[in-house]
């Protein structure tokens, strides 16, 4: 490409409002890396593999149930108002952990119920991250694949800070870090200046609004078919991953060895997220399905108990095929769909996606009595491919055109 034509594009990108939203994403993002790390250790410290799956179950739970609430709310009063409120009550919650990690040990009751507030408050916070991508920025591909590197560079900070802190200063200290990125995250994303969002001439209510962005998703076959399929990915590897790697990877090769193997997962998704930027194909989510396939390597190389150079290796590979995919699915969902709906098509997709990452969490606990945690992550290597089949597999998804 042409230097001066690339310095254009990197300065046309770089304005004000998405420096700023990308500052945001980027700190908010390092205290959400450093959260499954603190959950798994302290709170597997103290109520097991079991006591994990629950807490992050009952995080999930009310962001599926509220997360179309959140679409409604940011397509009438403006994503960026959703998603600052959303880090005010964050802080809260976050901050309240730190304060009862620090002072002694938790009851299992406010874990639960600080997860059940912070989850909700996700669900306000998470529509408006892919809606507010084309308000910021110009070309949403390279901005999505910018992010992602973002993404990436907390994948890799995030999980060694957290495992630093948890052995030099305890839980207590990375809660309120992860408050504290929640507080830099709003000042932030307060400061973006955005046209007031356009109101409609009619009046409106919840309920049509809610039918408005269900009837604008299931038009889209490509998209619903994509969730149906994640659904099983959900339920089958992504919820019983963090329990169940946390545990193997800590008892075969420390607790510390955990946060390295997400700082190697962090490494491949900014590789992932350099390719995303250049490499524009003519059908995005056919070339996504094709690169996801390498995420298999992720729950394969826990469960065949690698050295950790091995599982790193793994997890980088299985994060530059997710980087990816991501940008590839976000770009076609900001550039297919009308902006005024962005933000409830947004919402029914993502309740799709994480629904079955709550059934996983909540069923890893029971399971993982009866079936040997290695057993169930060759499972979900072998799903995995199967997945990226079913991709490929649907007319709609495989034959979906870049815009």
């Amino acid at each position: 490409m042409n230097p001066a034509l690339l310095g254009e594009q990197h300065a046309a990108l770089w304005t004000r409002n998405f420096t700023l939203f990308f500052g945001a994403r980027t700190v908010s993002l390092l205290g959400d890396t450093m959260l499954p790390v603190v959950t798994a250790l302290a709170v597997g410290a103290v109520y097991g593999v079991s006591g994990v799956g629950y807490v992050l179950a009952v995080w999930t739970a009310p962001f599926v149930i509220f997360v179309l609430l959140g679409g409604v709310f940011a397509d009438r009063v403006g994503a960026r108002a959703m998603m600052v409120g959303a880090d005010v009550v964050r802080v809260v919650t976050q901050g309240v952990l730190a304060v009862a990690f620090l002072t002694g040990t938790p009851p299992f009751w406010l874990l639960l119920s600080t997860s059940f507030l912070a989850g909700t408050a996700a669900a306000m916070f998470q529509p408006g991250v892919n809606g507010m991508v084309p308000l910021v920025a110009a070309d949403p591909q390279r901005a999505n694949g910018t992010l992602k590197m973002a993404d990436a560079a907390t994948q890799v900070a995030g999980p060694v800070l957290a495992g630093v802190l948890m052995v030099v200063s305890g839980a207590g200290v990375v809660y309120a870090v992860d408050a504290a990125t929640f507080l830099l995250s709003g000042l932030f994303l307060a400061l973006v200046r955005l046209p007031a969002p356009v109101r409609a001439e009619r009046r409106s209510t919840v309920r049509r609004d809610l039918r408005r962005g269900w009837s604008e998703f299931r038009s889209r076959a490509w998209m619903w078919s994509v969730i149906l399929i994640w659904v099983v990915f959900g339920i089958v590897v992504f919820g019983p991953y963090v329990p169940l790697s946390s545990r193997l990877i800590g008892e075969s090769l420390g607790d510390v060895a955990y946060a390295w193997v997400m700082a190697g997962l962090g490494a491949g998704t900014v590789l992932g997220g350099l390719v995303a930027i250049r490499f524009r194909p003519g059908h995005p989510l056919a070339a996504g399905g094709v690169a996801l396939s390498g995420f298999a390597f992720i729950p394969l190389s826990v469960a065949l108990e690698l050295p950790l150079p091995l599982v790193m290796a793994g997890h980088l590979v299985g994060g530059m095929a997710w980087a990816f995919w991501s940008v590839m699915w976000s770009t076609s969902v900001q550039t297919q769909v009308a902006p005024d709906v962005l933000n409830r098509v947004t919402a029914y997709e993502v309740a799709g996606s994480v629904a079955g990452v709550a059934v996983g969490q909540a069923l890893v606990g029971p399971v993982v009595g009866i079936v040997d945690p290695r057993v169930l992550l060759f499972v979900s290597a072998g799903v995995s491919v199967a997945v990226c089949a079913a991709l490929l597999l649907t007319p709609a998804v495989r034959g979906l055109r870049r815009v």
